[in-house]
């Protein structure tokens, strides 16, 4: 019966002596500690070891780094498949510290390489290896959790005395000496953003007219509602640091009041659809000195009260003022929303349609401006996109600006555009931004 063959396994040597551990002795000599790994790997003979002639030499390197010429190299052969079983004279000659043994290790599982100490009795192709190095190991898992409780508790103290801590530097102050200071610039930018949300109440009609007044961030870029939002959320401008949802007075000085805050956030309390309806409550009607009756006779807004409830209209001047007119049967008072209504639907549908783009374009070319043609019409396309996340105040500007006049009769209604006020609307949704989604 032929013999067993076995499977021959490829031996690296390393060794490693650090400076201080001196070079004239003989027992921590890089030759000595070869001479004790040989000496192992050929007692293997019969498990089919073989030591490999490359050597792995460290001289006057410490273990407390990985950054070793040798070791790199052994790593880089170990990853080239030219390694089975590395061979140290001691654990310690691989690695002082548990996490980069622990690096080392999953190196070597990637690879399916074992390691051997010849003068520790360790040995990673038995069990008893195995179980060793996960007892190892698991001591470096508790290390790393333990340096990171650390950390944090180091991070969260600084924290609680006010202390800056790193990270992205808030718009208003710059860093000095690892504190921040007020960068006076800024900090008025950041003083009239809150200024005029308070004023305002909306984040999209501010970030509108922000871009518009070319106002740019700490980073340079045009401001945006997401920007508005989360400054006017940060506590920093308070003076204050804050911890995991805990405020604590800062090192650094406040750029707004408590006052000016409160206020602010008084606003913010209040859902996004009821500061939508206050706004739309406090606007002038969408209509009001565009809309004529077919007999020339100018249409008002008017009102009336059913207990707590107000019906807008509008009403012919001609009723309110009692005149008769050859035209009897034509409309005297119409339903505010159902006017306007017809008015914005028929006014996205001429913006939206080829004739108006092609006039347009041609209007464009005349006056020479740098708006193409693909230009106009994607912008003509934004429009009607976005339309209905408008603010009221803004739907009732953009109405003003493109539709010269909206007559009614008995038997429908016609729309005037304003050429001009069309082609100032293109220029406007040319802009990155301008018509941003409310929120």
């Amino acid at each position: 019966m032929a013999g067993t063959i076995l499977k021959r396994s490829r031996c690296a040597i390393y060794t490693r002596k650090s400076s201080e551990e001196g070079l004239d002795m003989e027992f921590n000599s890089l030759d000595a500690q070869r001479e004790a790994c040989e000496a192992y790997v050929a007692s293997q003979k019969a498990e089919g070891w073989v030591a490999i002639r490359d050597r792995y030499d460290d001289g006057g390197f410490s273990g407390g780094t990985l950054d070793r010429p040798a070791l790199k190299q052994l790593i880089a052969d170990i990853e080239a498949g030219l390694i089975d079983v590395i061979v140290v004279y001691k654990i310690d000659r691989l690695s002082r510290a548990l996490m980069d043994f622990a690096k080392l290790v999953d190196a070597f599982d990637r690879n399916q390489v074992t390691f051997v100490s010849v003068t520790q009795s360790f040995n990673t192709t038995t069990s008893m290896g195995r179980l060793t190095l996960n007892i190892l190991l698991s001591f470096a898992q508790f290390e790393r959790e333990v340096i990171g409780e650390r950390i944090r508790d180091k991070f969260a103290a600084s924290r609680k005395r006010g202390m800056w801590m790193g990270g992205f530097v808030p718009m208003g102050y710059d860093v000095k000496d690892r504190k921040l200071v007020v960068n006076e610039a800024e900090a008025a930018t950041v003083r009239m953003i809150f200024d005029r949300f308070a004023a305002l109440g909306s984040a999209s009609i501010l970030a509108r007219a922000l871009q518009a007044e070319n106002v740019l961030n700490k980073r340079g870029k045009l401001i945006d509602k997401g920007f508005i939002y989360k400054l006017i959320n940060n506590r920093v401008y308070l003076g204050e640091a804050v911890h995991k949802g805990t405020s604590y007075p800062g090192e650094h000085d406040a750029i707004i009041t408590q006052e000016l805050w409160d206020r602010v956030h008084a606003i913010l309390r209040t859902s996004p659809r009821e500061r939508r309806a206050k706004n739309r409550n406090s606007s002038e009607a969408l209509l009001k000195g565009i809309i004529f009756t077919d007999t020339g006779a100018a249409m008002t807004p008017t009102y009336t009260r059913k207990g707590e409830r107000l019906y807008h209209y509008y009403t012919s001047m001609d009723l309110i003022r009692s005149r008769t007119t050859a035209n009897t049967a034509g409309p005297t008072r119409l339903p505010a929303a159902m006017i306007e209504g017809a008015v914005i639907a028929e006014m996205r549908r001429m913006i939206g349609a080829p004739e108006v783009a092609a006039r347009i374009i041609d209007a464009q070319r005349q006056e020479k401006t740098p708006f193409d043609e693909r230009t106009i019409v994607a912008a003509l396309q934004r429009f009607n996109e976005l339309w209905d996340a408008l603010f009221p105040a803004e739907q009732s500007r953009i109405v003003r600006l493109i539709v010269d006049k909206v007559t009614v009769s008995a038997t429908g209604m016609a729309i005037d555009l304003r050429n001009d006020g069309v082609a100032a609307l293109v220029a406007d949704l040319t802009i990155p931004a301008r018509l941003e989604a409310a929120e």
